[in-house]
């Protein structure tokens, strides 16, 4: 599916629409982008459901994405807009860890990754690199793909969470915050059955022996290595 109409490059500003369930750190970001010459803010949205339906109207030339979207994944909404504009550059920009966010940003399609402790320059260097068609990520992280790419093939991995899928981590980090396996079906609209089958999972690669080492591991996660995410 082509991109939704966007509006000329040459004949104004870069638009950028914002997704993010945070209003304060929304508005800051708009406030912050406005005051750029070349760019724009064309929408502000609080959700994946409410990206996807403003699309064809804001007409963006680049999205903003939080990774922790409430009830959906950011990384899920990367995938669905990839899906159906896969020419629309998007920039990941979350308090989450980059060194197991990042690389699986880039995997659902985001052309950049921006840790919302960076400077406002890098986040606004993330948004025009990713519109003039490049990568994005912070120095250490593209070392660390380089790394990768050239002498870990099959190595297993530094952090234990890379096993984990992308909805396994997304279980994992909902786990930490307490959740129990009903609520966690009832915010990815998944079955209770299906939610068991990742927890059985995620124990197993994580080499878990049972229900109450899987709690402490991920509340202990979800405090040290995860701030941004929500609950």
């Amino acid at each position: 599916m082509p991109n939704p109409s966007p509006a000329p490059r040459h004949a104004s500003k870069a638009r950028v629409m914002l997704v993010d369930d945070h209003p304060i750190v929304r508005q800051g970001l708009a406030n912050l982008i406005e005051d750029e010459k070349d760019l724009t803010v064309c929408a502000q949205v609080e959700s994946a459901e409410g990206a996807l339906a403003a699309m064809e109207t804001a007409r963006p030339d680049v999205i903003v994405i939080d990774v922790a979207l409430g009830e959906r994944s950011g990384l899920e909404l990367v995938k669905d807009v990839r899906a159906r504009w896969p020419e629309m550059p998007m920039l990941v920009l979350s308090m989450h860890d980059e060194l197991l966010y990042a690389e699986r940003a880039l995997r659902a399609g985001a052309k950049g990754y921006v840790m919302k402790q960076e400077a406002t320059e890098k986040v606004m260097e993330g948004i025009r690199k990713v519109l003039d068609g490049e990568l994005y990520v912070s120095d250490r992280m593209a070392a660390r793909l380089m790394t990768q790419a050239v002498h870990d093939r099959g190595a297993p991995p530094a952090n234990p969470l890379s096993r984990l899928s992308d909805r396994e981590l997304e279980v994992f980090t909902m786990i930490g915050h307490g959740l129990g396996t009903r609520e966690i079906a009832q915010r990815l609209i998944l079955s209770i059955k299906t939610v068991e089958a990742h927890r059985e999972h995620i124990k197993e690669k994580l080499n878990l022996k049972n229900g109450t080492e899987l709690m402490r591991f991920a509340v202990q996660y979800t405090l040290q290595d995860a701030p941004g995410a929500k609950t």
